[in-house]
């Protein structure tokens, strides 16, 4: 039970980094003041369940896990390109919009993999996974 569930909060604490890195690429560049909130909140969201996944790693003596090096760069990169073009509203909203949808999908891919892992790290990962729904569903007026 105990490697499931370090290995479900690892993979939950290096997608909510990915998450929190990627809104920070784009809030700097959007015009919205009421997208750029949604953002800022979103992140805020993001932080708090990173705290939390912080405490229990720390409860099983666990450093966490980094994203994926490769995967981190070409989504700055991404970020970078995208956001340097025309409408850059729609275009953050489309890319959190993708990278929401890419986590919730990982999520529940991990679920189903570590189905052993102890249920208050089940229920986190179902938290982060309901805070990029709710993202995703907000985002939909600046698509």
């Amino acid at each position: 039970m105990e490697n499931d569930t370090i290995r479900l909060l690892r993979e939950c604490n290096a997608g909510i980094k990915m998450g929190v890195s990627s809104l920070d690429d784009v809030i700097e560049h959007v015009q919205s003041e009421s997208l750029r909130n949604l953002l800022a909140k979103s992140k805020e969201t993001h932080t708090k369940l990173g705290n939390t996944t912080h405490e229990y790693l720390n409860e099983y003596h666990d450093d966490g896990k980094e994203p994926a090096i490769m995967a981190k760069m070409m989504s700055k990169v991404k970020s970078n390109m995208v956001m340097n073009e025309e409408n850059a509203d729609h275009k953050a909203a489309d890319l959190i919009t993708d990278g929401c949808n890419m986590g919730i999908k990982s999520i529940y891919k991990y679920l189903n993999q570590y189905p052993a892992a102890e249920d208050k790290i089940k229920k986190l990962a179902k938290d982060v996974a309901q805070a990029e729904e709710t993202l995703v569903k907000d985002l939909r007026e600046f698509l």
